[in-house]
């Protein structure tokens, strides 16, 4: 018998044989007919489009990345990441809603990215430049893609709140628990998740005041021994069946109110997360998945640049 996980490692093992030193060049090489090539990734079921802009000046407005994001008359994602160029990292990561607001992190598109210039490189570990600054990502053995988040942010001013509010308990009602992952997060425990109204409740709490740049929101629920059930409405996004950030800012709540310790399992709608918060950051794995590559005609591009 083999061991578990060593069709997913044989799987990795072809691909980087097959991509290793052609990933970047397709996603870049336009042809006689111009356009823009694109990859389409998930992670948990959380769906982004990858381009790849190394090399070039960014390829990215608001209102390409609006109807990219549409998913009848563009492409469709939950994000888009763009890949640029770092000095000071093997790459640097940019990250975009689908509504054409720019993401201040996205943990699973991280993950794929990262999964993606692995297999380019041959490396286990590479670093990468965000907003946040300088994360790392690696590979498990089973071939999951581990990522580094770095420390949550738990100060009011960082998050950032309107005011000077306790985040462990905020004036809410249903008494949630705000965190700050790169992006704010509030995170709402009550005995059944999947009872929630998620697309009343994610919506009016979006654009709450105590929350001036707008929140992601997590409903989430006790299931076992360090194990959550979470569902999310993402800024800028609404409904997705994942979310990485929310993970990471659903594990850092719980383990802070005394639900769990600080390696937590959460099964969202789109799969399973592993999260352990370590004293170098909030680390977070799972799998990655690339579904196809795609290039966007010339032609739609000059009417939505």
């Amino acid at each position: 018998m083999k061991a578990a996980g060593g069709g997913q490692v044989q799987k990795r093992r072809h691909w980087q044989k097959a991509c290793i030193g052609r990933i970047s060049q397709p996603m870049k090489d336009t042809g006689a007919q111009g356009g823009l090539a694109f990859l389409k990734m998930h992670g948990a079921g959380n769906d982004f489009v990858i381009i790849d802009s190394r090399g070039r000046n960014s390829m990215i407005t608001p209102a390409l990345a609006r109807v990219l994001g549409d998913r009848n008359r563009g492409v469709g994602f939950d994000q888009l990441a763009e890949i640029r160029d770092a000095q000071d990292a093997d790459f640097a990561l940019d990250f975009w809603n689908s509504d054409g607001s720019r993401a201040g992190a996205c943990g699973n598109a991280s993950r794929c990215v990262a999964s993606l210039i692995m297999d380019q490189t041959g490396k286990d570990r590479v670093q990468f430049r965000t907003s946040r600054g300088n994360l790392c990502a690696e590979r498990r053995a089973d071939g999951q893609i581990s990522v580094n988040m770095g420390a949550p942010q738990l100060d009011w001013a960082e998050v950032p709140l309107a005011g000077d509010t306790d985040t462990l308990h905020l004036p809410i009602a249903g008494d949630p628990v705000a965190v700050g992952m790169g992006n704010p997060h509030c995170v709402f425990f009550l005995p059944d998740a999947d009872a929630v109204d998620l697309p009343r409740q994610g919506l009016a709490m979006e654009h709450h005041p105590l929350f001036p740049e707008a929140t992601n929101v997590e409903f989430a629920s006790l299931t076992g021994p360090d194990r959550l059930r979470m569902r999310v409405w993402e800024r800028g996004a609404g409904i997705t069946l994942a979310c990485g950030s929310g993970a990471c800012a659903t594990a850092v709540a719980a383990h802070r109110r005394g639900l769990t310790g600080r390696h937590v399992t959460l099964d969202l709608d789109g799969g399973t997360l592993e999260i352990d918060w370590r004293e170098d950051g909030v680390w977070m794995t799972g799998p990655t998945a690339l579904v196809f590559e795609g290039h966007l005609s010339q032609d739609f591009l000059n009417r939505h640049a």
